[in-house]
């Protein structure tokens, strides 16, 4: 009996004596906890053997983590309510620290995430969240890499995926671009119409200078209605053809207007050169009648004081004074 027993004594040491072996895949590392201390550098990829009863492998993967972080509601800085969720990718870079440092280093990343994307969206104004997202994303991915360098994790990146706005913030958007098309549409039209202008004024300019031109045009518009043969095109010629007959003739009535102008005003020049000269002639003597000198009267004996008026040089004056009004009504 006593045999027996150290027989089996012996076999049970033999069974649970001998050293256990683990594998470690490439993409892991092996932590050994000997008695509850971790046991050296962590393990490599391949096989890793243990002490039985004392030690324990804890296997740790250090691929890239993909972790999406659920939406987070927040106001922005100007008064906006929004609705933001994000993804984060980081990986494992020191085991030992992830395993000793904190309890779970996945959900203690994912709650950091969490907080660190509601100061974002508090820090942020709407259009850096619709449009900017680069330097939100870099500023998240500090926020992140500072706890979790102590727990031997990089964060790799960082991505705001998508910002979920009210329903009334998206029609007063709607209504922004709507306005924003509604503007550029005109300022299009309304070149395109000025270059138009410009290019019908150099049209027009080019017709008045040929009258056969826009009779040319006008064939030419005919054709071009007449071709849809569904259309009828009622032509009253004899009004169009007098209306064409008055443009045409409009820059030869300017030129015969200007021509009678200048005729009337030459005539006037004439005219008043020869009047000019006619005023500026000297008075023929022929041309002056003398007055026939009546005979002396009889005059009363005055005293030898007395001044007696001379008829004669009286007659003289009077017929000198006739010649001056008849010159001068001649002259008129």
């Amino acid at each position: 009996m006593g045999v027996e027993i150290a027989i089996a004594v012996v076999a049970v040491a033999a069974l649970f004596g001998r050293p256990r072996f683990r594998v470690v895949r490439q993409f892991e590392r092996g932590v050994v906890f000997r008695w509850g201390k971790v046991l050296g550098r962590p393990r490599e990829a391949g096989i890793a053997m243990l002490v039985p009863f004392s030690d324990k492998l804890v296997r740790v993967n250090t691929q890239i983590v993909t972790m999406p972080v659920p939406a987070q509601e927040g106001i922005t800085r100007d008064n906006v309510t929004v609705r933001v969720d994000a993804v984060v990718y980081f990986r494992v870079v020191d085991p030992v620290r992830a395993l000793v440092e904190v309890q779970d280093y996945q959900f203690a990343i994912g709650q950091v995430a969490q907080t660190s994307l509601r100061s974002i969206i508090g820090k942020s104004e709407l259009d850096d969240l619709l449009t900017n997202r680069e330097p939100l994303n870099q500023g998240l991915a500090l926020m992140l890499d500072s706890p979790a360098v102590g727990w031997g994790i990089h964060i790799d990146r960082v991505e705001i995926k998508d910002v979920a706005l009210p329903e009334s913030m998206k029609r007063t958007m709607a209504r922004q671009a709507e306005a924003d098309r509604e503007r550029r549409a005109r300022i299009i039209t309304a070149d395109g119409e000025l270059q138009a202008s410009k290019k019908l004024a150099q049209a027009a300019d080019v017709m008045s200078d040929s009258p056969a031109a826009l009779q040319l045009r006008l064939l030419q518009t005919m054709v071009e209605v007449a071709s849809e043969k569904s259309s009828t095109v009622i032509l009253p010629f004899p009004v169009e053809l007098l209306r064409f007959l008055e443009h045409s003739s409009l820059p030869h009535a300017e030129r015969a207007a200007e021509a009678r102008a200048g005729n009337r005003s030459r005539n006037r020049a004439i005219d008043a050169d020869e009047e000019a000269a006619e005023l500026t002639a000297p008075v023929k003597p022929e041309q002056i009648e003398s007055p026939e000198i009546p005979a002396l009267p009889e005059v009363a004996p005055v005293s030898e004081n007395a001044s007696v008026p001379d008829p004669i040089e009286e007659e003289l004056k009077r017929a000198e004074a006739q010649s001056s009004d008849g010159a001068r009504a001649a002259s008129a």
